[in-house]
């Protein structure tokens, strides 16, 4: 009986050990085969490139801006009162000293007339102690102090009479007024807006550069500004000054140029595309922006090179990138004229990886002074 159970525990033994032996050797030709797949090289990608080219461009640098009137402010009063009659419309063009407002003045008026009352007696005073002195009939004294009386109430007068001015409010310059925001008859404190104006022909537009873009723009040189409110239309004007100092907290200078707006259809605040155009026309190296990846660590393009087998591959080449124009951008360095590189979907690409060429772009197709 024994030896029949030791049987049976021998058979269970090796029926376990030829199963395992059988998983092993299947699992063995399994990864063996992995092994070859992943040892194979893997079929090339297919491609478009685009032939690296050299192109004339005027030299000119894009930006953007903000619109802002030559001279832009908000009128308010410099004395409290009430309102008692107002001169303007919302809206409406008005020339430089218009009267916009006035506040009740009843009793600066009055405070006025006894000043001068005042004046005209000091200068009675004064004129008889003229005609005095030259007898000895008044002292020295008596005259310097009939002179002081006399120029301290003309003071008065002065200073009542620029009081009294005050209470009505004009237009600083010539321009367009904004909306009203005082209404007749509300009492006003001291520095209450009243009207926002604006000078809007010419106009101004304010936008900033690189540091390293600043030998490229001068006072002058020609700018071709764009806006939301009329897209299909280019407002052209010129630089009229470039700031003394560098932003050292953006590394950046700001310009301002200046353009024509009798049509006052450009408004303060508004957001520019400006670009600035030089007469003077470069030779640049330039590749579609698809054909640049933007990195943090620096940009780079894909080069389609030969291998050592002879099949094309593609080589990681680090570039600097210069101004960028309708979809192309210019390459300062990194890359030349004539090199192919790849024009789009570098994302599915890695250094050294075989690839196939499905189109070509040649160098030249598009190009042209810009």
């Amino acid at each position: 009986m024994k030896k029949t159970n030791v049987k049976r525990v021998i058979v269970v033994i090796v029926g376990l050990a030829v199963v395992l032996g059988a998983l092993f050797a299947w699992r063995f030709a399994q990864i063996r085969q992995q092994a070859e797949m992943m040892s194979q090289a893997p079929p090339p990608v297919e491609i478009e490139v685009v032939e690296v080219a050299e192109r004339r461009w005027a030299q000119s640098i894009s930006a953007n801006g903000s619109l802002r009137a030559v001279n832009g402010v908000e009128v308010a009063n410099e004395i409290a009162g009430v309102v008692e009659a107002l001169e303007f419309e919302s809206g409406e063009t008005v020339e430089a000293n218009e009267v916009l407002l006035r506040i009740e003045a009843d009793t600066d008026e009055a405070a006025l007339e006894t000043r001068e009352a005042e004046a005209r007696l000091a200068l009675q005073q004064f004129e008889r102690f003229s005609d005095l002195i030259g007898e000895n009939a008044v002292s020295q004294s008596e005259f310097d102090e009939a002179r002081a009386n006399f120029e301290a109430a003309e003071a008065r007068v002065h200073e009542q009479r620029a009081l009294l001015n005050k209470k009505t409010i004009r237009a600083p310059f010539s321009g367009v007024l904004g909306l009203r925001q005082v209404d007749l008859g509300e009492y006003i404190g001291v520095g209450t807006a009243i009207v926002g104006i604006n000078m809007l022909d010419p106009i101004q537009v304010d936008f900033t550069i690189s540091e390293r873009e600043l030998p490229r723009v001068k006072v002058g040189d020609r700018v071709e500004v764009t806006v939301a409110a009329y897209a299909d239309q280019q407002f052209n004007g010129q630089v009229q000054a470039i700031d003394s100092s560098v932003l050292p907290e953006s590394r950046t200078v700001r310009v301002r140029a200046e353009l024509a707006n009798s049509d006052l259809q450009l408004r303060p605040g508004m957001f520019a595309n400006v670009r600035t155009v030089r007469d003077e026309v470069l030779e640049v190296i330039t590749v579609p922006r698809t054909a640049i990846s933007y990195n943090t660590y620096g940009d780079f393009v894909f080069k389609v090179v030969e291998g050592d087998d002879g099949q094309k591959i593609v080589e990681r080449v680090s570039v600097t990138t210069g101004a960028a124009r309708d979809g192309e951008v210019e390459i300062i360095e990194g890359i030349r004229a004539g090199d192919t590189v790849v024009g789009a979907g570098l994302l599915r690409l890695r250094n050294n990886q075989p690839v196939k060429i499905v189109d070509e772009t040649p160098a030249g197709k598009g190009s042209g002074q810009g």
